[in-house]
């Protein structure tokens, strides 16, 4: 089903962006794997005639992000470790900064359901190329799983207990948006 021409809206009232940690080191039985909300961002789809997006614009609030989940660890997330967390990613990992994306180039596949998006991310400060596949589904919704590396951004992923317990250098940015089919 091809995308409807215009601009299309999305942030955290109609769409989701989560964050997916995983951990290593030692002592990683201790740690857990989080999922994180994004709770403050926008983006903009442009869509040409024809159903062929020509843009992509996002940014986002470092500071927003929340923790939804933690699994594993010897024990269970109370709502004190989740703002330790929250408060570790705003002071020392993302250090308050601007996320955003912006797209060089949208192509969208001939079968019409995958949108193979590159552009530049800027995250902590640092911007990098970036190239993934935004998934077209049936019914007009949008589906992307992005993983990155924290390090190619500069960032030192959070760790503990002298290195023994660390986040994982890669993370998954995983984007889910409501039908936007003509």
């Amino acid at each position: 089903m091809p995308l409807a021409a215009g601009t299309h809206r999305f942030g955290p009232a109609n769409a989701t962006l989560s964050v997916r940690t995983g951990r290593t080191g030692a002592a990683s039985k201790a740690g857990h794997d989080l999922l994180l909300h994004v709770t403050a961002w926008e983006a903009t789809l442009e869509v040409g005639d024809g159903g062929a997006a020509t843009g992509l614009e996002f940014n986002a609030d470092s500071t927003s992000l929340r923790v939804r989940e933690g699994t594993g660890g010897m024990q269970a997330l109370g709502d004190d470790d989740k703002a330790n967390i929250e408060q570790t990613i705003d002071d020392e990992i993302l250090r308050r900064t601007t996320i955003g994306f912006s797209s060089t180039a949208v192509e969208l596949a001939e079968a019409g359901d995958v949108l193979t998006v590159q552009g530049d991310l800027t995250l902590a400060a640092a911007t990098r190329a970036l190239a993934f596949d935004l998934v077209v589904a049936a019914d007009g919704s949008l589906t992307a799983g992005i993983k990155i590396r924290q390090s190619e951004w500069g960032i030192k992923p959070y760790s503990t207990l002298f290195g023994a317990l660390k986040v994982a250098d890669e993370v998954e940015i995983d984007v889910s948006a409501p039908a936007v089919a003509g």
